[in-house]
């Protein structure tokens, strides 16, 4: 990120990250505060400041893939269709979905998500942004790379 979010400072790190047949799942609601920081209506300026966004954000980036996706979730649902910033969370929702995949040892399943989150990291950068929702679009494509480099 650019800088640090508000809401950022106080995200809970979760028990554990969730892998589908290998860890159990966490208990139903679990991440639904944070997910209700991201309401529709809100403008982009209120979820980048959101906890969902934050925490997402930092949940990707310590390895808890499936709890990621579910923060990133109610974000991406309340942007604006076909919105840069809807690419962005999008690609971010595929990374996470190619890391739990990786995780779960599925290279094959793992590879077709990178290239989903490279496709819409693309669109997102098309109208040549280098920032979108406070975070260096080079950071995700490092992500990408660097999970590729692991296949």
């Amino acid at each position: 990120m650019t800088g640090r979010s508000a809401g950022e400072a106080d995200c809970p790190t979760p028990s554990h990250a969730y892998v589908p047949g290998q860890t159990q799942r966490h208990p139903e609601g679990t991440f639904a505060e944070i997910c209700e920081t991201a309401r529709p209506g809100n403008d982009v300026e209120a979820l980048v400041r959101s906890k969902a966004w934050c925490c997402g954000l930092e949940w990707l980036s310590k390895g808890f893939f499936w709890e990621a996706h579910e923060v990133f979730e109610p974000v991406w649902m309340s942007l604006p269709q076909k919105s840069p910033e809807r690419q962005l969370v999008q690609a971010l929702i595929q990374l996470a979905n190619a890391g739990l995949k990786a995780k779960m040892g599925r290279p094959k399943a793992t590879t077709r998500l990178l290239n989903m989150a490279e496709e819409h990291l693309s669109a997102c950068r098309a109208g040549g942004a280098e920032v979108l929702m406070g975070l260096r679009l080079d950071k995700p494509a490092r992500w990408i790379e660097e999970r590729r480099a692991r296949l």
